[in-house]
């Protein structure tokens, strides 16, 4: 691909370790730990995201003339749609139904992980929008030559959709639930901006869990200990088994995670009489505190908005943090403080009809998701004065 009189040459790996881990980590930057190196090799070393799961890593790295990496872009090849949580089941079926052949698909994610990032990796520099154009013609082409249905970017943040969207590619929008901090100094301080009722309700959600039997620890970096993996991949299992039927992630992912990212792991385990009883997943970003998982081996009262969500501010007030991301579904983070926010994904189809049958139903989507989230934004727990 053409740049003046330099040239980007974009090469597909069967596998993240293809890739230089330090030349990997140059394009997606320090902010999101789920696009690093480390969080990609731990899905593909234990199992979790491989063809035989149905994530057959298919990665697009870019290099320049003089062969350094200059781009990057995390994708795989679907044989379903499971674990990419904006849901295109109902365009499958209507696909095939027509005649088509759905799967495989070009899917640009992170697995198991709807969390909003670049996905179009260029490394920073004066030659970045280029290595970005480039990123997309060749994800267009490698789709092409796969011969696959289409092509899918899910999450990506709203500048690359953008650019995705400038290059024909169609466009959705979804929503999710964001805390933002507003330079508050202690929880407290975070109260106080909330009116009397929630603030009150609040106050005694936290107080019932203080009382209890259950002793919350806050965990990360040294402090993670294989005893705490086993119980919490237990937790795990227990959601995903409620939910789906199925967890994605299995044992030996979470070893990888406390082995080789402890230090952006925040996991807060909740003990009663001994017993680890229930637990929460987050990492750590360079300004984010992204929730992750939940899980719980009984019902205690208000644990779960302890343990995930309150928790998660006091972590990013101490640490100064802009945001958590408390990701998808679940009216009942605004009343905490977890504000709707947009989401984005982009999609190449090159069927012509039923690239119009998605166009059209797009188009009617966007306007319900925009009225959505206004709808929502007045549930807002806030106060108005001032």
């Amino acid at each position: 691909m053409p740049d003046g009189n330099d040239a980007i040459t974009v090469k597909v790996l069967t596998g993240i370790g293809e890739a230089d881990a330090g030349d990997w980590d140059a394009c997606a930057g320090p902010d999101n730990p789920f696009l690093s190196h480390a969080f990609l090799l731990a899905l593909e070393e234990s199992g979790s995201a491989t063809g035989k799961s149905g994530w057959q890593p298919s990665h697009l790295a870019a290099y320049d003339g003089a062969g350094r990496m200059v781009g990057a872009v995390p994708a795989y090849l679907k044989s379903h749609s499971y674990g990419e949580y904006v849901f295109d089941h109902a365009w499958a079926n209507a696909y095939e139904r027509a005649g088509g052949r759905y799967y495989p698909k070009l899917q640009v994610a992170v697995p198991f992980t709807p969390v909003p990032g670049p996905r179009l990796l260029a490394a920073p520099g004066e030659r970045a929008d280029a290595v970005a154009d480039a990123l997309v013609a060749a994800l267009e082409q490698v789709a092409g030559r796969y011969g696959v249905s289409s092509a899918h970017v899910t999450f990506p943040h709203k500048a690359d959709w953008d650019r995705l969207g400038e290059a024909g590619w169609l466009q959705r929008t979804g929503v999710q639930y964001h805390w933002h901090n507003r330079g508050y100094g202690s929880f407290d301080a975070f109260l106080e901006t909330l009116n009397s009722r929630k603030r009150k309700a609040i106050r005694k959600e936290r107080r019932e869990v203080a009382d209890s039997s259950v002793r919350l620890h806050t965990l990360t970096g040294g402090d993670l200990k294989p005893e705490h993996w086993d119980a919490f991949h237990r937790f795990y299992l227990d959601t995903t088994d409620r939910k789906w039927g199925g967890g994605y992630l299995n044992r030996r992912f979470f070893d990888l995670l406390g082995r080789t990212m402890a230090d952006r792991v925040v996991l807060v385990m909740c003990e009663d009489g001994g017993e680890w009883v229930a637990g929460a997943l987050n990492l750590l970003g360079s300004d984010t505190l992204y929730g992750r998982n939940w899980g719980s081996d009984g019902r205690y009262r208000f644990l779960h908005f302890e343990a995930c969500y309150y928790r998660a501010l006091d972590c990013a007030i101490e640490r100064g943090l802009a945001r958590v991301e408390a990701g998808a579904q679940g009216e009942h983070k605004i009343q905490r403080g977890y504000l709707p926010v947009t989401t984005y994904s982009a999609h190449w189809i090159p069927d012509p009809g039923f690239r119009r049958a998605v166009d059209r139903y797009l188009a009617q989507e966007r306007p319900a998701i925009a009225a959505e989230i206004e709808a929502l934004g007045e549930l807002s727990p806030y106060r108005q004065d001032g």
